[in-house]
């Protein structure tokens, strides 16, 4: 059996993007037999806990903060590692501890600060892009959650393929499914919508790479004419893309656009499974979970085909270019479709059902192993 420590104190307290991951992967690591010990951030010994059926390491309080968390991962991970004596590291969040001298798994989720430098932060882009070629260099290896980001890092950061190993991501059926029209209610109660307005869902970080205000642009089109345009629902954490607002004030009085912001992971499944179309038009993905969890809860789904996108929507889903005249006339197709919906819907469900946490484990037992035999070699 190997003994990993995973470091998940980079996860966020809104559990978004790289905490569905960790909570996802924690107990699917635990079930195929990985002798696990988790480090985590103070507020999360109770929830991983309960992951993983045994008490985690607390990360002291100021590593709450990024600064303090990037200090105490340099300092602190390595000591703390020299008294667990794991057989592995794993960093699932780019960075790692430079002075480790465990083997090393590091989780590097896209290529995109390479690939896209404008979707990111001034400010973490050289930083990731840094963090990610040091990854690739001292790793005993790495794990990416698709082909496409295991292809894009060797094209654009030198990466050795046999270093890299591919994790899909999967998805939990238990939360992600088709929704009861209890389900659905709730959500339209909490939206404000009434019971006959039809709406198309957006579910993301609201940042540059997801393309939010081409999605407005292209809805605003593909509801023109209409007796009963459907609403907007745009519904994520709050990222940091500042055109959002203008395209948002470009909306007609008579259309409906709502912004319910983050919402509790227990009503997401209303949410997706209760739209005509979900829509994720983003200008490029490492694996793209919100499309998995979309077609898990029997949503049709547009999405483009950058990326790791159609690496998981395969032909199960729609495709667009991201503009948003294309976005406008493909959304439009689809509204006026019924039979394409529930045509796409079906092979969607069979799609995710594909797609699960326990095979995107044993990728990772995997690359623990290939880590363990690497250091024997050398």
């Amino acid at each position: 059996m190997v003994r990993v420590l995973l470091d998940a104190t980079a996860v966020p307290s809104d559990r978004g993007g790289v905490g569905r991951y960790i909570d996802n992967v924690i107990p699917a690591l635990v079930a195929v037999g990985v002798d696990l010990q988790v480090v985590c951030q103070p507020r999360d010994v109770d929830h991983i806990t309960t992951l993983t059926g045994h008490r985690p390491i607390a990360a002291p309080a100021p590593a709450s903060r990024v600064a303090t968390r990037l200090l105490w991962e340099q300092v602190g991970l390595p000591s703390l590692a020299r008294k667990a004596a794991p057989d592995v590291v794993h960093s699932p969040h780019y960075t790692h501890a430079v002075a480790m001298r465990r083997p090393l798994v590091v989780t590097l989720h896209d290529a995109t600060f390479f690939t896209s430098p404008e979707a990111h932060r001034s400010i973490k882009r050289p930083f990731f892009r840094a963090a990610t070629r040091l990854a690739l260099r001292r790793a005993r290896c790495c794990v990416v959650p698709s082909q496409a980001t295991a292809d894009e890092l060797a094209r654009v950061a030198g990466a050795d393929p046999r270093r890299l190993r591919v994790a899909h991501l999967g998805v939990d059926t238990s939360v992600f499914a088709p929704p009861t029209p209890e389900a659905v209610a709730a959500v339209r109660d909490r939206l404000g919508l009434p019971p006959a307005q039809r709406y198309v869902a957006f579910l993301g970080t609201l940042e540059p790479r997801k393309n939010v205000p081409a999605l407005i642009a292209g809805w605003i089109a593909a509801c023109e004419g209409r007796a009963d345009p459907p609403a907007l629902v745009i519904a994520g954490g709050a990222g940091w893309d500042a055109a959002i607002d203008a395209a948002v004030a470009a909306v007609p009085p008579k259309l409906t656009l709502l912004r319910p912001g983050y919402l509790p992971i227990g009503e997401l499944a209303g949410l997706l499974g209760g739209a005509k179309v979900v829509v994720y038009p983003s200008l490029g993905e490492g694996f793209g979970l919100p499309v998995l969890e979309a077609m898990a809860c029997g949503a049709t789904v547009l999405t483009t085909r950058r990326l790791a996108l159609p690496e998981v929507g395969g032909d199960a889903v729609a495709y667009t270019e991201p503009d948003a005249a294309s976005i406008g006339v493909a959304l439009a197709g689809l509204l006026d479709d019924p039979t394409r919906r529930a045509t796409l819907a079906t092979a969607g469900l069979r799609r995710a059902a594909e797609f699960t946490w326990e095979n995107c484990a044993r990728a990772h037992l995997a690359a623990y192993e290939q880590a363990l035999e690497t250091g024997r070699r050398s």
